[in-house]
């Protein structure tokens, strides 16, 4: 099951196209009209990210923030709303906001925000007891990695594309996302400095004994899975 957002929006023609762009990117999507029933859903399904519109018709957002914290909600919440004045922003973060979105605003802002709170918030993967002790271990919090008890010394870009990978296990993330969202969306640079990337996170991994493989989808972008039987020669960085 992909990460889950739920989107709390009581405007229809905000809140489609809200649902179809993060879906397009591969996340479950809920959509809620109310504050109370982003509560409701909250307490039965735990979400990734909630997507909170302040102007809701039965609680104010900042009151359903709050709540969501009070009950023990521990996922991101990005607030959206009309409302620009700096004093309304600070009072939501004081509530428990992570990030804040002024409306209105483009698609492609609010999917790459979306994405940095997953980078920020997901607790990454551990191998269970009684699978390969070299498995990988993201602590985020932390920003370290572990294979067993070895830590695999990363720079920072090289456990940012780890752990967007690790967040996508076994699907492929695309050049332009991993570009995008560890370098910049303006870089100018040559896209050759994410192979370079690739190539020292792979050796680093390897020299550790990390069973996960980073593997390279020709014209598309990477995917990190399990070990497989045998290398296949087919594939290049």
């Amino acid at each position: 099951m992909g990460q889950r957002v739920l989107v709390v929006e009581d405007e229809e023609d905000i809140a489609f196209p809200l649902v179809r762009t993060l879906e397009r990117e591969g996340y479950e999507v809920s959509w809620v009209d109310t504050g109370q029933r982003a509560l409701d859903d909250l307490a039965g399904i735990p979400a990734d990210v909630v997507i909170l519109d302040l102007g809701l018709p039965d609680i104010d957002g900042l009151e359903v923030c709050r709540r969501a914290r009070e009950a023990g909600f521990e996922g991101a919440i990005m607030i959206v709303t009309a409302r620009a004045g700096e004093l309304d922003r600070v009072v939501g973060l004081d509530y428990g906001a992570d990030d804040y979105l002024s409306k209105p605003f483009g698609l492609a802002e609010l999917q790459a925000r979306v994405r940095a709170l997953l980078r920020r918030t997901s607790h990454g993967f551990a191998a269970p007891a009684d699978t390969d002790p070299h498995g990988l271990r993201i602590d985020v919090a932390a920003r370290r990695v572990h294979s067993g008890d070895q830590e695999v010394p990363l720079t920072g870009k090289e456990f940012e594309v780890l752990n967007i990978l690790a967040s996508q296990r076994d699907k492929v993330v695309a050049r332009s996302r991993l570009m995008a969202d560890v370098w910049d969306e303006n870089w100018y640079g040559s896209t050759k400095t994410l192979d370079v990337t690739i190539g020292r996170l792979r050796q680093k991994l390897e020299s550790v004994g990390v069973t996960e493989k980073i593997v390279a989808v020709r014209g598309v972008g990477f995917r990190l899975e399990g070990a497989a039987a045998a290398p296949d020669s087919s594939v290049q960085g």
